[in-house]
């Protein structure tokens, strides 16, 4: 069991072997519940892996999140940008350890991509998610997402659906979009 201090915050460029391990320990864990594959990931040089973390750090679009406890990363997420619409965030890569779930790991990751996001400006915070994820569903309708009546293929080639979720951040009020 982890202690239940934890913090989050984000990745730093040099980090990325840890980013790469546990986004590959994400993987392994849940395969099912990824746009990307184990073995995709596996199969990608250092290189690949560092540039993608520095393009997080100087993007000014990204935040790739760590939860951390002890030392150890527990969990992990990444907020970025809508390319199409910049008053839109897209939440992937969410993921917390097996013996650090149901200790608000997730929620507090959850919590960081919101204020990421509403700092920006966005309106919104979209995410896909496996449709047979039954405890990450809850997590995001409890958070207050909903459903944005989008379901298609987790990836090519896979049997698995994925549903498009959006949360309607707070900010002024606003008139068109959601």
């Amino acid at each position: 069991m982890v202690h239940p201090t934890f913090f989050i915050r984000p990745f730093g460029a040099e980090e990325w072997p840890a980013y790469r391990a546990i986004r590959l320990r994400a993987l392994a864990d849940a395969p099912d519940a990824f746009g990307s594959t184990l073995a995709a990931e596996e199969a990608l040089a250092p290189e690949t892996w560092a540039a993608r973390l520095a393009r997080s750090t100087t993007s000014g679009i990204d935040r790739a999140l760590a939860a951390e406890a002890n030392g150890e990363f527990i969990g992990l997420a990444w907020a970025k940008e809508d390319g199409d619409d910049p008053a839109i965030v897209n939440l992937f890569q969410m993921w917390v350890a097996p013996e650090a779930r149901g200790q608000g790991v997730a929620g507090a990751l959850l919590d960081d991509a919101v204020r990421w996001a509403t700092a920006r400006g966005a309106q919104a915070l979209q995410l896909g998610v496996t449709c047979t994820n039954a405890d990450a569903l809850r997590l995001y309708e409890r958070a207050g997402f909903v459903e944005a009546g989008v379901r298609e293929p987790l990836r090519p080639g896979s049997d698995l659906m994925e549903q498009r979720m959006r949360l309607t951040l707070p900010g002024p009020a606003r008139s068109g979009r959601p």
